[in-house]
């Protein structure tokens, strides 16, 4: 589809606007604002960052395919593209375990929440959030450089997906499946657990309240961290399963599902915040009243 590929580099390149100004925003406000010095909004700052890091390494290389017509990658930069892709996907993936775990302390601990999410609790998190996604993805780029291409170079997909690569390969690939499965279960397959456990006891909390108006409220607080879970882990789970059991599906729904993937969550987890967060949203109003409030008045 080289001839429309300028026609596809609008929805690319609108999505990677939006998720530019909108994580970069809520970064902004997050930052300067003291009052939002939370945990709660601590966290969204680091999934803001990983989405921010998660595009970044794939659509500006996407969007010269399709501008400039630049199809080729060296064998370095396609390894470094599939690290980082990866790694701050799993990172992504642990922060919306620990943001789970701030709900769930929230509604069920919520007489010892500030003692039990400290800055440092938080701080830690975001390290083990770096660590657990680099170290969990760094034996993948040497597991691929061991392997021989001796058929076709050409990656069917706008980026270098892993299994992509790793089909490619003439060679055993079986490490290499082997590994990209069982680092996938250790991801998604845990933290979806944990997630879902956690909404257990928040459910089981919150049924307990005798107050309708109490349980409206402590539901309300969990709304736009369950819209982000299905947002980004829908179309993660589609393009896994897709690639490992999908022998059938068309490969253009192998494509669409992978540039899902990393497009959207992005784009749509700022949007969710800040339609659903009150604190956000307020702060978001008062910037751009403060924005046109500075104008200068020109009279004739």
């Amino acid at each position: 589809m080289e001839d429309k590929h300028r026609w596809i580099s609008i929805p690319f390149s609108s999505m990677y606007f939006v998720t530019i100004l909108g994580n970069c925003t809520i970064i902004f406000i997050i930052c300067t604002e003291r009052s939002l010095h939370k945990p709660m909004f601590l966290l969204l700052c680091m999934l803001a960052l990983t989405d921010l890091g998660m595009s970044t390494t794939t659509i500006p290389k996407v969007l010269c395919i399709f501008w400039c017509g630049s199809g080729h990658i060296s064998a370095s930069a396609c390894l470094a593209q599939m690290f980082f892709i990866h790694a701050f996907c799993m990172m992504e993936s642990t922060v919306l375990l620990a943001m789970a775990f701030d709900r769930y302390v929230a509604i069920c601990h919520p007489l010892r929440y500030a003692t039990i999410l400290t800055d440092t609790i938080i701080a830690r998190i975001g390290v083990v959030a770096m660590v657990r996604g680099s170290m969990l993805m760094l034996p993948c780029p040497f597991l691929i450089g061991r392997l021989s291409f001796c058929q076709s170079h050409v990656i069917p997909h706008t980026y270098c997906e892993h299994m992509a690569v790793v089909k490619l390969a003439c060679g055993d690939t079986r490490p290499n499946r082997v590994y990209g499965l069982t680092a996938a279960l250790l991801v998604i397959g845990v933290d979806l657990f944990c997630i879902g456990l956690s909404y257990v006891f928040i459910a089981r909390a919150v049924l307990r309240l005798s107050s309708r108006e109490a349980r409206s409220k402590a539901l309300g607080t969990c709304g736009s961290h369950v819209c982000v879970i299905l947002i980004s882990y829908t179309p993660a789970l589609f393009s896994f399963f897709t690639h490992r059991f999908g022998h059938h599906v068309p490969l253009h729904i192998h494509i669409l599902l992978a540039n899902v993937y990393l497009l959207f969550p992005p784009a749509l987890n700022p949007m969710v915040y800040g339609v659903k967060t009150k604190e956000i949203r307020e702060r978001v109003v008062r910037v751009f009243q403060r924005g046109q409030g500075t104008g200068v008045k020109v009279s004739e």
